[in-house]
């Protein structure tokens, strides 16, 4: 989807604005310097911050940062429930309706790139879930690894496969599952979907660190400052609740999952934070191989381009009146 004017469109209907780049990359700080500044609401697109008790691994904005400032799409479940692509479009829908009738502008912030999708792009009429079909599937990975099945996956659906990581065992299950049941290609009926935002005026952009070496840094520090703020001890209160396990979506977020291996003893501390920075680094390379694909957004230098983004925004947003 290409950007387009953040002028308003026919009918005074205001725009939507779209932030979003890799793990790391800044975005919170720009989204929040804006809210600041612009009648802007932060409309959070992260898988994770969805869950409650998840706040330092996932840099949830602050209790008191929120009161200051409206966010939407945090804190709305328990790390038990199970949320998908599926739930955060209409909530996300819903919450850009709210933010517009009172006069004010969506920017909706985050780098879970299958949200992003679903919202840019519409959900697929898919088929429910086989429980039966599922229990092979994870019969299968168990013998042979995910890794394996997203081999097969690739053979039958290559663009699904090459937005997927390898051990990405809930995604390769679901798109095995999709080939298994409809004789069709996830990728071909994603395709078909209904796109959520048409209508609406989207202006997106998506913050490209130039050096890959920097943004690898700032991964690492920002890790090791969760782990002083107490990462280790908001896992350990997850794993004593009894009713997670590391099956659960959230359990398997990056750093929850790696922390959660150390606490079942499959790891040392020293093992868990490397493989979590690791897996981190990993999660902001497929984010940067989605944003190469899609084409949606204008790349910026987050290193040089906030100021000038900034005001150029602000301006934007002053000629509309609001």
């Amino acid at each position: 989807m290409a950007s387009e004017s953040c002028a308003p469109p026919a009918g005074g209907r205001l725009p939507v604005l779209i932030l979003t780049g890799p793990t790391g990359s800044g975005k919170s700080e720009w989204a929040v310097r804006l809210a600041e500044q612009a009648p802007v609401e932060i409309v959070s697109v992260d898988s994770a911050q969805v869950y409650r008790g998840m706040d330092i691994g996932t840099a949830k904005p602050s209790l008191s940062l929120r009161a200051r400032l409206t966010h939407h799409l945090i804190d709305v479940c328990d790390p038990v429930e199970p949320y998908s692509a599926g739930r955060f479009v209409p909530e996300a829908l819903a919450a850009i309706a709210a933010i517009h009738a009172r006069r004010r502008v969506p920017l909706l912030v985050g780098g879970t790139m299958l949200y992003l999708r679903a919202l840019l792009r519409g959900l697929a009429p898919l088929p429910p879930a086989s429980a039966e079909l599922r229990q092979a599937l994870d019969a299968r990975a168990a013998r042979e690894g995910w890794p394996a099945l997203h081999a097969e996956l690739a053979r039958l659906d290559a663009p699904a496969a090459a937005r997927i990581s390898p051990n990405d065992g809930q995604r390769i299950q679901r798109a095995l599952e999709v080939c298994r049941l409809t004789g069709e290609r996830l990728s071909d009926l994603q395709r078909r979907g209904v796109r959520p935002l048409d209508g609406l005026a989207v202006r997106a952009w998506a913050l490209a660190p130039p050096e890959r070496a920097q943004l690898h840094q700032r991964i690492a520090e920002r890790f090791a400052a969760m782990m002083r703020l107490g990462l280790l001890d908001e896992v350990r209160a997850l794993y004593a609740r009894g009713d997670l396990s590391a099956a659960h979506a959230s359990m398997r977020s990056v750093g929850y999952r790696q922390l959660w291996a150390h606490l079942a003893g499959e790891c040392s501390l020293e093992q868990a934070v490397e493989r979590a920075i690791a897996a981190t680094r990993q999660l902001a390379k497929r984010q940067f191989t989605w944003m190469r694909a899609e084409h949606f957004a204008e790349w910026l230098d987050p290193q040089t381009q906030a100021l000038s983004w900034n005001r150029d925004v602000r301006g934007e947003l002053d000629r509309l009146a609001l």
